[in-house]
């Protein structure tokens, strides 16, 4: 083989010799060029010393690598850089490194040395990437370099390393499973960890290597619960569906007492017929009666009383029902229904009403298991019945899921509207949903006797269908109807039967000749004529439909032998020289049964028993009705299948086991620092403002591991005060932590104090307090989640020291460090305006907001108590918010504008600034001073190593007109740090640049703030009825149209709001059609109207129409909204 088919081969190439070499990326030239010459210029690059071109080449490499592109020729080259002293290049390499490290694990082997180096790293992201690293190398021969490494990164600082340190245990233990009780101790020590950040990630390494040992859990079960709300999503659903099974082996069932009862036959089945009773004995009428009288004495003598830790657990994931992940919602549906009381399971049916206005995807999931749901707790979904209806933009498998749930919910009550919605569904040019809405009425009308009649003539009707489907599809489920009662319903199977002549479909056809055989007597005078006619067409008719035609033939030859002897005789001589060896059989064996002979046997005397048998009717049931024994939201229940890897959801226990495995030995020394006056005060406090307002109170154990997490919060949130913007806030969040700090450690001593103080938590809380609770813990878990991987390791230290409680001393200087930062930034702070002043106002009326709650908003909003809205809301959660059943004066999702759209502008590079650079925005808030004024937002970042001095602004050179209000002079800016702060300028409505001076105590720097033109206005609301009566007053020359194309990715409607929104500072307004979108604001300074229109056509044209008082402004708005939905 030749050098360059080696080589292909290698690559993944051709290896046959004559044909020619191309390239990968065809884009790139590469069917020009021969491969040797691919990524020669990479090559070059990473062997330079300039540390920039290999930064350069990186970054190319890695982003040949999230386009899919095969990189892996330049391994030789990236690996010889990962001794690079660049921090930037190095965490490029470990990237490069982690996706082929596998593929080429005998050169990654050469560098190990280094990954060990690394490990050692003051960085934290070097030594994350490194361990990441070295775990991808699947080699045996590392292994015991691995588990060491694993061991000492599980001890680290840094929470994100001991998060890395949990990723790597499952591919350690898929390498070699022999290392199992190494892992396992390392797990433990890791489960013990008091961080969000390596919750979720432990849990799923102890799912993947121990599940069984849930006696890893006891010590860890209620500190998990009380962090569960602070953890990242996906380690929220590991967490609880972990905790589920937990749940099942270590606490009794809530519902015991209901179970008791119904196996005693205090409910009748779902699906059982109304003749069940009839063809009970009197023998099972007494073992049943028996049974109900033990089950209620079994329940007067054991009362059932939740176990707290049950209730914790429940109370904990309840807030995560309004979670915007849709499989964290999922999660906590499938806890609530396996854990749960029937009282409260109620409450998980909205939201998961609420996800199916979702992506399709995720509506089929949710309705699985909403599905499964509804045959046992068919209550909880009844108010949300219209949330079930079928839209014609669904797709098939949604709708017949919809169907199911429908015919789960139907009842005496609402039949009547079920088959109404059902009658139009059948109209539909949808044949499968036709057919499954067909055999719902089916279903319906066997489980409710009383509409039985009404649904067997409204599909008699459908047998005068066109729809050859239609009718096939009726006549099967009619069938099945008739089997009840056919005595009574004699006229249809006759109409029926002159249905023969026209129905081709085989099913249907087959389903006709077995009801006409099997109640012949009732239409003595057509059978033999349906006979007759199927004789002469045996030969054409299919398989299903050809033994049917012989059942037929017995049953008449045995009920009716006169008029059909020779008729069957004729069948079954066809049926012996058939294709098909199953209709020979049949054949075969029929002629044995019916016509005896001397062979034949004592059977033949049966005959009449053995055909004209009473045969009982078929009961329709739920495909759904057994599937809740898989777990719900598992793989293996939406394929009602066991999958690989799932655990089996075990089952209650019949006795508690013992509570006190779950208790935490609490340390009793107590610091001279938190015994002060104020202490009984803080107590007060703390009872009085309950984690969630709920009425059951915690256990002390749970309490306890409560007030470590709200430590930990605590002097996070010291730290964390320049980002909230108030210095009153930190204060109050450092009170907290100490007293958390106290309780914790006087718990044992002061348990009566605590019970008197539960008694006080336990009366009812006012509505906005409850709000008050649940806003500060969705701030405390807003500050948590924040990440600090761009810290240095100095930061990354006091972080941790503040977080871990090993020992009294170190949480005496981490209150010390987090209370003088505190101090420090007050006095920076105290100089800023407040640069978002509707925000600070709220905090007046209410301290804090619920994730989902809008009843802080004023009811009529103006148009500047709209966009704050921003402040609160994340980009992310629009979409969710749009599904939310508001009404307009509360809050109108059209008005939101995500805050993530907001472009940054350079003001004064670091370079130029001598260390000092200075970035602004326009941050779309009202300018508290004067509302005629745009609010630009200015970031100073000092990188120099000496501190800045005496920021200020001087010598404003603006056009006529044009007015500026200055930003309080910044004292002191140290080194490293960022500060923020708000100046308000009026540029009279026109795009001219506002020029001044920015001065430091040693230089001045002359710098210009020029707006777009989308910055110049703000948002208003509007009716549809409102804009178009604007518009018609702002025709002729304040009408400006454009026509252009969207380009694929654009033409959708929620694109074409983004991207105008982003361009301009509009709000949507409300339409009634699909293909238009709406927008209107007004110029700040003058409050000139503007009205923007987009109006999208086939194929991706689309027309743009602004109406604007100032035509100057809709010329350059056009051209902005242009660029921004073409580009």
């Amino acid at each position: 083989m030749s050098a360059s088919s080696a080589f292909n081969d290698e690559k993944g190439g051709s290896s046959n010799v004559g044909e020619p070499e191309y390239g990968h990326d065809p884009a790139s030239g590469g069917i020009f060029s021969s491969d040797y010459k691919r990524h020669d210029d990479l090559k070059e690059m990473l062997d330079s010393n300039k540390d920039s071109l290999k930064l350069e080449a990186m970054k190319r490499i890695v982003a040949m690598i999230a386009r899919g592109k095969n990189a892996s020729d330049l391994f030789p080259a990236v690996v010889k850089n990962v001794a690079c002293k660049n921090i930037e290049v190095k965490k490029l390499v470990y990237v490069y490194l982690v996706r082929y490290a596998e593929e080429q694990q005998d050169l990654a082997l050469l560098s190990i040395s280094t990954f060990q180096r690394g490990l050692k790293d003051p960085n934290q992201l070097i030594r994350a990437s490194a361990l990441r690293v070295l775990s991808s190398i699947r080699v045996t021969i590392i292994v015991p370099i691995m588990m060491l490494a694993i061991k000492e990164a599980a001890s680290d600082m840094s929470p994100y390393v001991r998060k890395t340190a949990a990723h790597a245990i499952p591919k350690l233990y898929s390498l070699d499973p022999e290392q199992k009780d190494c892992l396992i101790e390392v797990i433990e020590k890791l489960l013990a960890d008091k961080t969000t950040l390596v919750a979720g990630s432990v849990v799923m390494a102890f799912e993947e290597v121990c599940p069984e040992r849930i006696d890893l859990i006891h010590k860890n079960y209620r500190k998990l619960c009380n962090l569960l709300i602070d953890v990242e999503e996906w380690g929220q659903v590991v967490i609880i569906n972990m905790l589920t099974r937990y749940a099942r082996t270590q606490f009794l069932n809530p519902n015991m007492n209901e179970s008791l009862l119904e196996e005693g036959g205090g409910e009748k089945a779902f699906y059982g017929s109304d003749n069940d009773d009839d063809t009970d004995d009197e023998e099972d009428k007494e073992e049943k009666e028996k049974k109900k009288t033990e089950a209620t004495a079994v329940v007067k003598r054991k009362p059932y009383v939740m176990d707290p830790d049950h209730r914790l657990l429940l109370r904990n994931t309840k807030p995560l029902l309004q979670s915007r992940n849709a499989a964290v919602v999922m999660a906590v549906a499938q806890l609530y229904f396996h854990l749960a009381p029937k009282a409260e399971v109620g409450v998980i049916a909205k939201a998961l009403v609420r996800l199916m206005r979702s992506h399709s995807e995720v509506q089929y999931v949710v309705l699985q298991n909403v599905a499964t749901m509804s045959i046992k707790r068919r209550g909880m979904f009844e108010p949300y019945l219209k949330s079930f209806y079928i839209r014609s933009t669904d797709p098939t498998q949604i709708k017949v899921l919809k169907l199911e749930v429908l015919t789960n919910l139907a009842n005496e009550t609402n039949i009547s509207t079920i088959l109404r919605e059902f009658q139009t569904y059948i109209k539909s040019n949808d044949k499968d949903f036709v057919a499954a809405t067909i055999q719902a009425i089916g279903r319906c009308a066997t489980n409710i006797g009383e509409v039985r009649d009404t649904c067997l003539n409204g599909l008699v009707q459908l047998l005068s269908n066109r729809d050859e489907l239609v009718v096939a599809e009726s006549v099967v489920v009619i069938k099945k109807l008739l089997q009840m009662q056919p005595e009574q319903h004699s006229d249809i199977i006759k109409h029926m039967a002159k249905l023969t002549d026209n129905i081709q479909v085989p099913m249907a056809r087959a389903s006709i000749l077995w009801l006409i055989g099997e109640y012949c007597e009732h239409v003595p005078k057509i059978a033999p004529d349906v006979l007759r006619k199927m004789a002469k067409t045996f030969t054409n008719e299919e398989d299903i439909v050809k033994l049917q035609i012989i059942n037929l033939a017995a049953k008449l030859y045995l009920t009716n032998s006169k008029q059909t002897k020779l008729l069957t005789q004729y069948v079954l001589n066809l049926a012996k020289y058939d294709q098909n060896y199953d209709i020979r059989d049949r054949a075969r064996f029929i002629r044995q049964l019916i016509v005896p002979t001397d062979k034949s046997g004592a059977l033949s005397k049966y005959a009449k028993k053995l055909f004209l048998a009473l045969k009982p009717a078929p009961v329709l049931e739920s495909p759904f009705k057994d599937r809740d024994h898989f777990q719900l939201g598992s793989l293996s229940h939406l394929l009602n299948a066991k999958a690989g890897g799932y655990q089996v959801l075990p089952d209650w226990p019949e006795a508690a086991p013992d509570p006190s495995v779950r208790n935490v030995e609490v340390k009793e020394s107590v610091p001279e620092w938190t015994k002060c006056s104020s202490r009984e005060k803080r107590k007060e406090k703390k009872a009085d403002k309950p984690f969630y307002s709920d009425s059951e109170g915690e256990s002390g154990p749970t309490e306890s591991a409560d007030s470590a997490s709200d430590t930990a919060s605590g002097s996070e949130s010291g730290s964390g005060s320049e980002e909230s913007g108030s210095g009153s806030e930190s204060e109050e969040s450092n009170e907290e932590s100490e007293s958390a700090s106290e309780e914790d450690e006087e718990e044992e001593g002061k348990k009566k104090k605590k019970n008197v103080e539960k008694i006080k938590a336990r009366k009812p809380v006012p509505e906005s307090e409850s709000e008050q609770s649940s806003g500060e813990d969705e701030k405390k878990s807003e500050k948590k989640s924040k990440p600090r991987i761009g810290n240095s390791e100095s930061e990354s230290e006091e972080d941790d020291d503040s977080e871990s409680e090993s020992s009294e001393s170190e949480e005496e200087e981490s209150e010390e460090e987090s209370e003088e930062e505190t101090k420090k930034k007050k006095k920076t702070t105290a100089s800023k305006p407040p640069s978002k002043p509707p925000k600070k106002e709220n905090k007046k009326e209410k301290k804090e907001m619920s994730l989902l709650d809008f009843d802080d908003f004023d009811p009529a909003p103006s148009p500047s108590q709209v966009t704050p809205l921003n402040n609160f809301l994340s980009s992310s959660l629009v979409t969710d918010l749009e599904g939310l059943s508001l009404t307009d004066n509360v809050l109108s999702p059209t008005t939101i504008i995500p805050s993530g759209n907001l472009k940054t502008y350079e003001l004064l590079h670091r370079i130029t600034g001598e260390g000092l650079s200075v970035e602004y925005c326009f941050s779309r808030q009202p300018f508290s001073p004067d509302p005629h004024m745009v609010a630009v937002k200015i970031q100073f970042t000092n990188s120099a190593t000496s501190e800045a001095k005496s920021l200020h602004m001087e010598d404003a050179k603006l056009q006529s007109g044009m007015r500026i209000k200055e930003f309080p002079e910044i004292e002191v800016l140290p080194a490293g740090e960022t500060l923020s702060v708000v100046m308000g300028i009026d540029f009279c409505d026109s795009t001219q640049a506002a020029n001044f001076q920015l001065c430091t105590h040693t230089r001045k720097f002359f710098v210009s703030i020029q707006p777009p033109v989308g910055e110049l206005m703000m948002p208003i609301f509007m009716t549809e009825n409102e804009f178009k009566k604007e518009q018609g007053q702002l025709m002729g020359m304040n009408e400006i149209t454009e026509k252009l194309t969207l380009e694929e990715k654009c033409q959708g409607e929620h694109a074409v709001v983004q991207r105008v929104t982003t361009a301009a500072n509009l709000s949507r307004v409300p339409c009634g059609s699909d293909k238009e979108c709406r927008f209107a604001g007004k110029t700040v300074t003058s409050g000139s109207l503007v009205l923007v229109s987009v109006v999208t056509k086939e194929d991706g044209a689309a027309q743009l129409t602004v109406n604007c008082e100032k035509m100057v402004i809709g010329t350059m708005l056009v051209k902005d909204i242009l660029q921004a939905l073409t580009q």
